[in-house]
């Protein structure tokens, strides 16, 4: 079966065949079950680029797509009905699978820009290097293809299309009014409290938890931007920037670690050339994370004082 045999469409979820739209006046479960029906969308028109494995930029999108849906649903779930919680934890599933190929795209990516500047007599160990990761790559891209024709993916895409219907009842149920806007206050809270649990030097780990709070803020300030008043729009978009910064900046942090550690998984079985060229790479990824070590708190900075200017 070629990649086009697995597209599939809105209107096969009975999606209508316009996104869903709502405005900033409308109840937040508009605005919850619009930014449903748009990561669906992208999630849908991104699949058959991730399978064929063409552009490794589609499965990016796919997991972005996914881990915004994700989030919508842990922040406001109760929103759409009972079904949120279940479904949530059915796109953690298939984030698994879109991360771990993601994972070596980006190492793989960025281990072929560092060995072209080195010296020429390097470059093929370096490129004997890659190799490797490339030949795990395909074994996790396999399995993540089997995952997106199972039966389990099928039922994960109905029930998000079901989620994106008309949820009024199930908004009227929870018995409160639901802002949005206010509603970054939890989330910015969460991220307050992990930054000063930090000690002076923070374990990768601790690190690595706290920009995926920050993601957590950032996708709930894109749901909430469709609702924001004029007067609040300048100021979303100064968290948003902020947000994405910081998330930057702990990615580069992050993407260092983790090539360091892969790097080290190499060098037990390496040969003279191709361990020469491993360590010349591990000292570069631990410059890298010491780099950003240096700077993160300040992107923090910035996070913080966008998010209290939001509801001063």
């Amino acid at each position: 079966m070629t990649t086009e045999s697995f597209r599939r469409t809105p209107a096969e979820l009975g999606l209508p065949d316009a996104p869903v739209e709502a405005r900033p006046a409308d109840p937040a479960v508009h605005h919850v079950r619009a930014k449903l029906d748009r990561e669906i969308r992208a999630l849908l028109a991104h699949e058959p680029g991730t399978r064929s494995g063409v552009d490794p930029e589609d499965l990016h999108q796919m997991r972005v797509a996914l881990r915004r849906m994700r989030s919508v649903l842990k922040l406001s779930g109760e929103l759409v009905g009972d079904g949120a919680e279940p479904v949530r934890a059915e796109l953690g599933w298939l984030g698994q699978s879109l991360g771990e190929v993601r994972d070596y795209d980006v190492l793989i990516g960025h281990l072929r820009e560092v060995i072209a500047g080195f010296e020429v007599r390097d470059q093929a160990a370096g490129r004997r290097l890659v190799s490797k990761f490339v030949t795990e790559r395909a074994s996790a891209k396999r399995r993540l293809t089997r995952a997106l024709s199972s039966a389990r993916y099928s039922t994960l895409l109905r029930e998000v299309s079901l989620l994106t219907r008309d949820g009024a009842a199930a908004a009227a149920a929870t018995g409160k009014p639901h802002d949005l806007i206010a509603g970054l206050a939890k989330p910015h809270r969460k991220l307050t409290k992990a930054v000063r649990a930090l000690p002076a030097d923070p374990p990768d780990d601790d690190l690595h938890a706290l920009r995926i709070h920050g993601k957590k803020l950032r996708y709930a300030a894109e749901l909430a931007q469709t609702s924001a008043k004029k007067k609040q729009t300048a100021k979303i978009k100064q968290l948003l920037k902020a947000t994405k910064d910081f998330q930057t900046v702990l990615g580069e942090h992050q993407d260092a670690v983790i090539a360091a550690e892969r790097i080290r998984t190499v060098l037990e079985s390496a040969d003279g050339p191709m361990g020469f060229v491993a360590g010349r790479i591990a000292e570069r990824e631990l410059s890298r994370r010491a780099e950003v070590r240096a700077v993160w708190r300040k992107s923090w900075k910035a996070v913080d004082s966008a998010a209290k200017a939001l509801h001063a």
